[in-house]
């Protein structure tokens, strides 16, 4: 039997990556739409559906890509994935919707969410500076997000409750197919099982790729997988923008950076301890926080995301992914 070289190696990776990406997207958007459905049935206003039910449904492919990074050995993809999302998530996904649509929001409105991704982004700078993120940790991470979203629910109070069904009419839910409770469990089902399936594949063959194209497993989990997975949130956020519901858009930015680290790394964790990688708590994790930090100032003070702020982030994100892999390219 033959051995494959590098080249057909990395051309089975890539495509492994492309059919990964796939399957996470379709699952994604399958998740969303359930839930999304479910959430009108129950009648839960837009805003709260933006930062909890659609952004722990963008969420999931980096909540299997991570789990399962992690329990086949690569802590760098996992966590990376993490950091590498929340990255991608403020400055490519926030960028490319400012550009369709200037982001406005209410500070009122949002206060609460912010400060709680401020926190939750401190916490996991302290424990990318301890060198691992324990068992403990992760169920100290998990109950404080269980916390804040029965809080967030309790003061919600079904403010928007109209609104959020000419939303959810309007986003063509029924005419996916999904009319019923039923039918929306069964999507729902379908959509967990290929964000599954994709996340092994992709896992895989990123590392392959990695492997194949000598890049280290923390690149790969901060660029390739990060983008991949939140390739959700992109396409959500664009189609919110398309429609004006910017409550949507900023509430999944943020609730979906909330849950990428008190669900994502705190479930990991839980199952398996989290080893750091010291790649990562260098220029990404500072990174991650000032943007995080200047995020919530932004959003708390001007509480607008105009298109010549759209465009800086696209280039400050591509600036990032350049040096990303200067050292592959040049080295």
């Amino acid at each position: 039997m033959n051995m494959l070289g590098d080249y057909q190696l990395a051309v089975l990776a890539l495509g492994s990556i492309g059919f990964g990406l796939f399957l996470l997207v379709k699952g994604g958007d399958w998740t969303i739409d359930a839930a999304a459905f479910l959430a009108e049935r129950l009648g839960v206003s837009k805003l709260l559906i933006g930062a909890t039910i659609v952004a722990f449904g963008t969420s999931a492919p980096e909540l299997f890509t991570s789990v399962n990074a992690n329990l086949s050995g690569f802590p760098g993809i996992s966590l990376g994935n993490v950091v590498g999302s929340n990255i991608a998530n403020i400055l490519l996904i926030l960028g490319a919707v400012a550009l369709v649509y200037a982001l406005r929001t209410d500070p009122r409105e949002v206060r609460a969410d912010l400060l709680m991704m401020g926190l939750a982004t401190l916490l996991l700078v302290g424990l990318m500076m301890y060198g691992v993120v324990t068992q403990w940790a992760g169920l100290g991470l998990f109950a404080l997000l269980v916390v804040f979203v029965v809080f967030r629910f309790w003061t919600d109070k079904g403010a928007g409750l109209p609104d959020l069904a000419e939303d959810a009419h309007d986003e063509g839910i029924d005419e996916k197919g999904i009319a019923t409770i039923g039918k929306a469990l069964v999507f729902l089902a379908l959509g967990l099982a290929a964000l599954v399936v994709g996340s092994e594949v992709l896992v895989q063959g990123a590392v392959a790729a990695g492997g194949a194209l000598g890049v280290p497993e923390a690149i790969i989990g901060v660029t390739v997988v990060a983008v991949g997975t939140s390739l959700p949130e992109l396409s959500t956020c664009l189609a919110a923008a398309v429609k004006r519901q910017t409550s949507m858009i900023i509430g999944n930015i943020v609730g979906s950076n909330l849950f990428n680290i008190l669900s994502i790394v705190g479930i990991t964790a839980m199952i398996k301890p989290l080893a750091i990688d010291p790649s990562l708590a260098d220029l990404e994790m500072w990174l991650m926080l000032g943007l995080t930090a200047l995020l919530v100032v932004w959003l708390l003070t001007v509480a607008k995301i105009g298109r010549a702020s759209g465009i800086a982030m696209l280039v400050a994100y591509l600036a990032f992914t350049a040096y990303q892999y200067q050292d592959v390219v040049f080295g």
